[in-house]
């Protein structure tokens, strides 16, 4: 799946997989839970002749979007003149990601999450999710519309899993997997893959299809948010936040720019609660806020307008990790390349700037804007 994904993004910029010579993975050369990347496996499968730069970012999700980032410092250097980026997945019954930290060994952290039933992501982040409803009073309507607002994004995009009209109704019949969160509060878990290439501007002005520019992209995080939702030492406010305001602070610096001059915005949403927090991180809304902004119906697309509903930033127009593809992170940039090109199923008007969001995860996050031609 991962040199089907990589040739077709070659095809689509109109290159020969033999110019690629820079490869920027994140997640460790992860392949989710599963297994690892391996370049000179992939040199050879694709018949790569040589490559001069090949490097990965930690973590998991959170790096998606900051291995852009790592290629843009690669080109910058010289280091390579064509740079891939790929993510493959394929969710083995022995290796859902649902469950992963309750088939893992037993170690000092996994000796405090497996007994208190904290055995997947899902439960770990419904914590915090919890901790967000206490402080600020957020309900789980808005969770509710997340999940509800995204499927409508999804309904007419042929490559989307989920593509059934989703009402409220159907979000409060389906399971509670971790209270608070539902079985629709979580993303899918998806096989398959996603490559994106990156080149310098002067090189991409030859490519097939119009550029997309990197504007700013960032990633890091800062001592508070740590591990993450696998530790809890995170204290108030960082406990109840999607750990993105340090990058956020970041990207908006680089730009120039704030949240109300993107066009659209494609969160990470493997969890419905932290789109809310990634909200207030990126200044969409003040903290606290988020609750009442989802459920004003910002996060929609209007396909009248080509615009948000209620003066918002559309949200996650391609249905996200919740109902298009669960590919950790890839997906969000790929409709971000779309949008900015003016090519995608649920086209923003005049789309200049899209903010992509990596993780929450374990550090690192990271964030990106990319602009139009």
């Amino acid at each position: 799946m991962a040199a089907e994904a990589i040739l077709k993004a070659c095809a689509d910029a109109g290159i020969s997989i033999k110019q690629v010579d820079g490869i920027a993975y994140y997640s460790g050369a992860g392949m989710g839970y599963t297994g690892k990347f391996d370049s000179a496996t992939l040199m050879e499968m694709l018949g790569m002749p040589h490559i001069s730069f090949t490097a990965s970012i930690t973590s998991g999700g959170g790096g998606s979007v900051g291995a852009v980032g790592l290629a843009t410092a690669a080109l910058m250097n010289e280091d390579c003149t064509y740079c891939v980026t790929v993510m493959a997945l394929q969710q083995l019954p022995q290796a859902r990601l649902g469950t992963v930290f309750g088939k893992m060994a037993p170690d000092p952290e996994n000796s405090f999450l497996q007994p208190s039933g904290l055995v997947g992501p899902g439960h770990l982040i419904g914590v915090l999710a919890r901790r967000h409803m206490h402080l600020y009073g957020t309900t789980r309507d808005a969770f509710g519309e997340v999940a509800i607002a995204t499927r409508g994004h999804a309904l007419n995009r042929p490559k989307a899993i989920r593509r059934k009209a989703l009402t409220k109704e159907d979000y409060l019949a389906s399971p509670m997997l971790a209270d608070p969160l539902r079985r629709l509060d979580f993303c899918l878990e998806t096989d398959g893959a996603v490559a994106i290439v990156t080149t310098t501007a002067e090189r991409a002005r030859d490519c097939r299809q119009k550029p997309a520019y990197v504007h700013a992209v960032a990633h890091g995080g800062q001592r508070e948010w740590g591990r993450a939702f696998t530790w809890y030492g995170m204290p108030d406010p960082y406990f109840a936040s999607s750990g993105h305001s340090f990058t956020a602070s970041r990207i908006w610096r680089q730009s120039g720019l704030s949240a109300k001059d993107m066009d659209v915005a494609l969160l990470y949403d493997h969890f419905t609660p932290m789109v809310l927090m990634q909200l207030e991180d990126y200044g969409f809304c003040e903290r606290g806020e988020a609750n009442d902004y989802v459920l004003s119906g910002k996060l929609r697309f209007d396909s009248a307008t080509g615009r948000g509903v209620n003066g918002g930033t559309p949200v996650n127009t391609h249905g996200g990790n919740l109902s298009e593809a669960y590919i950790i992170g890839m997906t969000h940039i790929t409709e971000a390349v779309e949008q900015v090109r003016g090519t995608t199923v649920n086209q923003v008007r005049d789309c200049e700037f899209a903010l992509v969001s990596g993780g929450p995860a374990p550090l690192p996050v990271s964030s990106l804007v990319l602009r139009s031609a």
